[in-house]
């Protein structure tokens, strides 16, 4: 229990540990770690389902209908749209007779575009040249005391970059897939570029939707990340994501800003 975010309990049940635990309320689950189970969830369903091969993970999007208790939850998968070059999957996320995530995830077909691959995107220095950072001392819950957080220190409000790494496993006595392990660290992007303290001012993130243009591989998962808050209640979360070979992807988050009273 003490080295995993979650035990399986059924065949489609889920008891998170205290590794889970959000950085809003101690009372709620961190998003990150039940994106990543949800994947899982997802590559198992398609595995047993017997799924056409050779389709790679290109986009999930998560919407987050409420807040996530700590409590076991059941995820249940669907195929909406089989196909050989095409996928479409949804999976759906309950705790206590209540939905509380739905993700559909589109899986397209793989063949060799090395002639033409490239990005302008520029390429994050790695993880050995940025700085431990304390992320704990900001954000309180079981999930931010168990990352491995590294951040360049000197950069303006709502901007960071960062590489993040958990030794903790995703599901107890299961083998994770990196790509799952990779999704299970991504909602904390929202945390690692601070425009407002925590202690001031609330902005969770309602949804997350991820974009890949190739397979990210681990252990660690780079965010290139920008918040912005705009002046009606609203804010956006900005990332480009990167393994340790370059950029995989984009991340998206829209958020709720509220004061706190």
């Amino acid at each position: 229990m003490n080295d995993s975010y979650f035990q399986r309990t059924g065949e489609r049940r889920f008891k998170p540990t205290v590794h889970a635990g959000g950085a809003w309320n101690a009372d709620e689950l961190h998003f990150s770690p039940v994106g990543g189970l949800v994947v899982h969830a997802i590559e198992r369903h398609r595995a047993e389902t017997g799924a056409a091969g050779g389709l790679a993970l290109s986009r999930i999007g998560f919407d987050i209908l409420g807040r996530i208790p700590v409590d076991e939850c059941e995820i249940t998968v669907e195929t909406v749209r089989p196909g050989r070059t095409v996928e479409l999957v949804e999976a759906v996320l309950v705790i206590g007779g209540r939905a509380v995530i739905r993700a559909r995830a589109w899986y397209l077909a793989t063949l060799d575009t090395s002639a033409v691959a490239g990005s302008p995107l520029e390429t994050m220095a790695g993880p050995e040249e940025f700085e431990p950072w304390p992320m704990s001392e900001l954000w309180g819950g079981g999930y931010i005391a168990s990352i491995d957080v590294r951040r360049r220190k000197s950069a303006p409000a709502g901007r960071a970059a960062a590489w993040i790494h958990s030794d903790v496993g995703l599901v107890a006595g299961e083998e994770i897939s990196p790509l799952a392990s990779f999704v299970a660290l991504v909602d904390t992007a929202n945390g690692v570029a601070v425009r407002k303290p925590p202690t001031e001012w609330m902005y969770p993130n309602v949804d997350l939707t991820i974009h890949l243009h190739r397979r990210p591989e681990g252990p660690w998962t780079g965010m290139d990340t920008t918040v912005t808050f705009g002046p009606t209640g609203q804010g956006l979360t900005s990332t480009v994501l990167h393994d340790v070979d370059g950029p995989v992807g984009t991340a998206q988050q829209i958020l709720t800003v509220r004061p706190l009273t």
